[in-house]
């Protein structure tokens, strides 16, 4: 009788168990769905011709950053600036395990002989660098908000830093600002090549550019 009162024990153990693991797997595609509705996603926007996503925050030299966790932050140039320098040639990042200031020098960008340096938009240690870019420039120019992205910073003060960066109708007003500046600057014939097809700017502003106006104008909107 002990014997069968064991294995009747046994056996509800183990349908419980049973049952338990159902429901978790049950539950598991539910939650996978409700992690991947969580993450941040890229939200488009089109302002006097260029990308703004509004879930991005910005520093006024046309870097972004996106919050990915609570002190994680992912970095890279915005859709003016992959704009402005055209095509690229190579990218040097910094090192992991590099501290970078906001504000500070962190990336330089080379084209046919010429560079400019980029500055960050936020505080912290370099984590990741994106190597595909280092393998393929181009990304960050075709896609400065997906596969271009540029770093991932371990950010312990990342609240502060985004207090200093622009953000929604900030951005959009900043963008404008930022597109008038640089119409002003071209030539009157070449000023349409800020917008096509409906307002798009260009990919390629640069080669609307004379020479020698191209290392004046990408530092001074990218405050290099």
């Amino acid at each position: 009788m002990t014997v069968i009162l064991v294995l009747m024990t046994f056996g509800i153990f183990l349908l419980i168990d049973y049952v338990r693991t159902q429901r978790q797997t049950a539950k598991q595609p539910v939650l996978q769905a409700v992690l991947r509705e969580a993450a941040p996603r890229i939200v488009p926007a089109l302002v006097a011709g260029f990308q703004v996503p509004e879930n991005l925050r910005y520093h006024a030299g046309h870097t972004w950053a996106l919050s990915e966790s609570r002190d994680l932050v992912r970095v890279g140039m915005d859709d003016f600036a992959s704009k402005l320098v055209g095509k690229i040639d190579s990218i040097a990042l910094p090192q992991r395990g590099r501290w970078i200031r906001q504000g500070q020098k962190i990336w330089t960008i080379f084209r046919d002989g010429k560079s400019v340096d980029m500055v960050s938009p936020i505080e912290g240690t370099v984590s990741d660098i994106n190597e595909a870019v280092v393998k393929d420039p181009e990304l960050a120019r075709k896609d400065p908000f997906g596969e271009g992205w540029l770093l991932t910073v371990q950010a312990p003060d990342a609240k502060t830093n985004f207090r200093n960066l622009l953000g929604g109708m900030l951005a959009r007003v900043w963008t404008e600002e930022s597109a008038l500046r640089l119409r002003k600057r071209m030539p009157i014939a070449m000023a349409s090549a800020l917008a096509q097809d409906g307002g798009v700017a260009v990919d390629d502003i640069t080669q609307h550019l004379p020479d020698q106006d191209w290392a004046t104008l990408t530092k001074e909107f990218f405050l290099s």
